[in-house]
């Protein structure tokens, strides 16, 4: 059978996040997804790997656009205006992309080399980030981790209804940045005992 004109992996991937965004993760299928593109199911063969396949293509797709966000905002910033930037970038694409954030990080393997490289780029670019502040190299993955901790667990807590409380989310999560950006700063005193441990 010859791929219908037009059906592409890109497309696919499309109409898989926006199924993921409407409905959850959980409805995309096979079905689901020759549904939306008015296909019949075997033809998505001829594009991905049935449903593992898709949902690997899709974790790489989700990381590849949150990174592809996060560079655009770095561009030009520096230090603290670039790291708040990030942070508000990062909680707006899980705000605006609920569903393929979710299939991000919870791939059928976040332990697969093309999965894991499309994560690492989002890391590099934090490192990148993260070199206006000296940190050297073990210290500065330590508060790249504290920072994925942070952006991720305010983007997941936000997304399971857990700021109910009415008080403006962007504020909370500049005042939590900021508050983070603060013990960084603090930090110099104690690099050298953490890169020598």
């Amino acid at each position: 059978m010859c791929p219908r004109i037009g059906l592409d992996v890109p497309t696919i991937l499309q109409a898989a996040a926006e199924i993921a965004d409407v409905h959850g993760v959980d409805a995309i299928t096979l079905a689901s997804l020759a549904k939306k593109l008015d296909v019949r199911p075997p033809s998505l063969y001829n594009h991905i790997d049935g449903l593992h396949g898709l949902r690997k293509k899709l974790s790489i797709y989700g990381l590849e656009q949150l990174y592809s966000i996060m560079t655009q905002v770095a561009v030009g910033r520096s230090g603290d205006e670039a790291v708040r930037a990030l942070g508000e970038a990062y909680v707006t694409f899980a705000r605006t992309h609920p569903g393929l954030y979710e299939a991000a990080l919870v791939g059928p393997d976040l332990r697969d080399p093309d999965v894991q490289r499309a994560g690492n780029q989002i890391v590099d670019l934090l490192l990148r980030v993260l070199g206006a502040y000296d940190l050297g190299d073990e210290a500065a993955l330590h508060v790249v981790r504290g920072l994925r901790s942070i952006f991720h667990g305010f983007a997941s807590l936000e997304q399971q209804g857990g700021f109910q409380l009415r008080l403006d989310r962007d504020v909370s999560l500049r005042l939590l940045i900021d508050t983070y950006l603060a013990g960084i700063r603090s930090m110099h005193g104690r690099i050298h005992e953490i890169n020598n441990r």
